[in-house]
């Protein structure tokens, strides 16, 4: 665990280093936020008066920070923190009057059209900008003793990895992203191909390829599966209050070959 003078940094935070390390350990859940904040503030011309959007703010330390350093009126909106809780932090660190806590999702953020002077994000993006309106889906096959070929029904890897995140507090960067870096990781190095043409598109491959594989007999009635195939469907995230109950159609539909795995199940 980080001793807690090993946050107090004031060569490279000096901002930063002016709060009680104790209090930010208390509202931190990642990676220090206002050494983040601090990074990212050298890069905007934040300014007394301005409106700003704390999107995905937590417990409410960068929220703070934001108003006492730079005199702003900050709006805190987070899904998973409840904004009493966060009010509470707001009042006891004395800028009540100028930060509001708002309990909002991501997509569907109730502000207008250019509300803000600037809207920044610590820690938080890799849980709402994951593009929720994508499903990776896998089945297996088994070639049974009969030579017949058993194939079961497609199920959503994004879901499971959705719900094991939703309305956690602490919920874990892996379960979260663990999938959806490995398939970013297979385009970049496959592109709108499935064939590897270098060591590290295969590496790639596999390393997704395992992932769901394990991911499917986790979640699995215990049946053996000697392949998998995967099938990613994109869809567009509706616009708050969008007209219309037909679903959006697909931006992706990509269905991947089958490959081999090490036989999983019982």
């Amino acid at each position: 665990m980080t001793a807690l003078n090993d946050l107090v940094r004031p060569d490279r935070y000096p901002r930063s280093s002016r709060y009680d390390p104790a209090w930010l350990v208390g509202l931190d859940i990642g990676p220090n936020p206002l050494w983040l904040l601090e990074d990212l503030v050298r890069d905007l011309d934040l300014r007394p008066g301005m409106r700003v959007l704390d999107l995905g703010s937590g417990k409410g330390a960068t929220s703070v920070f934001l108003a006492r350093e730079f005199g702003v009126d900050v709006v805190a909106a987070d899904w998973w923190i409840p904004a009493e809780d966060a009010a509470a932090v707001f009042a006891e660190a004395g800028v009540g009057d100028r930060v509001a806590a708002v309990r909002a999702e991501a997509h569907a953020l109730p502000f207008e059209a250019e509300s803000f002077d600037a809207i920044v994000s610590i820690d938080a993006f890799e849980y709402f900008g994951t593009a929720d309106g994508r499903k990776i889906l896998a089945r297996t096959a088994h070639t049974e003793s009969n030579r017949s070929v058993r194939v079961t029904p497609w199920f959503d890897l994004a879901a499971v990895d959705h719900s094991a995140v939703d309305h956690n507090v602490f919920p874990s960067h892996t379960s979260q992203n663990l999938l959806r870096r490995a398939w970013t990781s297979y385009v970049e190095t496959h592109g709108g191909s499935d064939t590897a043409r270098s060591e590290r598109a295969v590496m790639l491959q596999q390393y997704l390829r395992n992932i769901a594989a394990d991911r499917v007999a986790t979640h699995s009635d215990g049946g053996t599966f000697d392949f998998i195939q995967l099938r990613v469907v994109t869809l567009p995230v509706a616009a708050p209050g969008a007209a219309g109950n037909r679903p959006p159609a697909p931006t992706e539909d990509r269905l991947l070959p089958w490959w081999k795995v090490t036989p999983h199940g019982k």
